[in-house]
């Protein structure tokens, strides 16, 4: 597996420009509150959708650096409650809404294709980028 440096080395290749890392700032935690607050809705018999997400990607991100992992867990509970309280509607605008802005990153700030058109795995390091932008844990 990767190492948390590694990726986001790869990771950054794919963001190097101010105004792409401003849309990201932006777009990336609006899809992840987004995502996760649709996700709630769907009921798994004592879970939901959301709460399964939350916990796969927090295996990944506390194999990858702990002290993120925990730190993004505590964004996700966060998330968790506030998407659930804002509606299903305002979620899927949200979403949509996110994703318009990475994609503006990228063709008008970037001229590249986003990082997970080429690795998948770029979804879930795109959110730990963010959190590791605004608390600093590893050292870049």
């Amino acid at each position: 597996m990767a190492t948390i440096n590694a990726l986001f080395d790869d990771y950054s290749a794919y963001h190097q420009t101010p105004g792409n890392k401003a849309f990201h700032r932006l777009g990336i935690p609006m899809i992840m509150l987004s995502l996760i607050g649709m996700l709630v809705h769907v009921k798994l018999g004592p879970v939901d959708a959301a709460m399964i997400l939350i916990a796969l990607a927090e295996l990944y991100y506390l194999t990858l650096e702990w002290r993120l992992g925990i730190l993004m867990l505590l964004v996700s509970i966060g998330f968790y409650f506030l998407g659930a309280f804002i509606g299903l509607w305002a979620n899927v605008a949200l979403f949509v809404l996110g994703w318009i802005l990475q994609f503006i990153g990228h063709k008008v700030y970037e001229h590249k294709n986003p990082a997970f058109f080429r690795n998948f795995v770029h979804l879930l390091v795109g959110p730990l980028w963010i959190l590791n932008g605004f608390i600093p844990v590893v050292k870049r």
